[in-house]
C-alpha cells in the first residue's frame, strides 16, 4: 500500500491509502475515493479534467509526457508541478506525496 495526501480547493487535507498491485491510476483512486474528478474522457489524456498539482512529492514520478503536456497547456491554470492523474500510475514513488486537486470542475 502507498499512502499520499490529497488536499481539495479549500485546503483540507486528507491522506489517502492506496493498492500498489492493481495497476490503477491515481485518478481512478481519487474517483473511488469520491473526490470531484470529472475524467471525462476515461483517462486517455485528452480532456484535462482530471487536473492535480504535485505540491510535494518525489522528482521519480517523472516528467509528463507530450501527449500529457498539450492538455496541461490549454488550461487556464497550469503550473509547473501540473500533471493529469489518469496519466500518473499506483506505485512507491507516491508514497508520502501531496496533490492538490485542481480539475476545472472542482470548485
Amino acid at each position: 500500500m502507498v499512502k499520499f495526501t490529497v488536499e481539495d480547493q479549500d485546503g483540507n487535507r486528507q491522506e489517502v491509502e492506496a493498492p500498489m498491485d492493481m495497476g490503477l491510476s491515481l485518478m481512478e483512486v481519487l474517483k473511488a475515493s469520491d473526490y470531484p474528478i470529472l475524467a471525462t474522457c476515461g483517462g486517455m489524456a485528452l480532456c484535462a479534467t482530471c487536473h492535480v498539482e504535485i505540491l510535494d512529492g518525489p522528482s521519480e514520478l517523472g516528467e509528463a509526457t507530450d501527449v500529457e503536456l498539450d492538455q496541461l497547456e490549454n488550461l487556464p491554470e497550469y503550473y509547473p508541478t501540473s500533471r493529469l492523474s489518469c496519466q500518473i500510475r499506483i506505485s512507491d514513488e507516491l508514497d508520502g506525496a501531496v496533490i492538490k486537486l485542481r480539475g476545472e470542475d472542482v470548485v
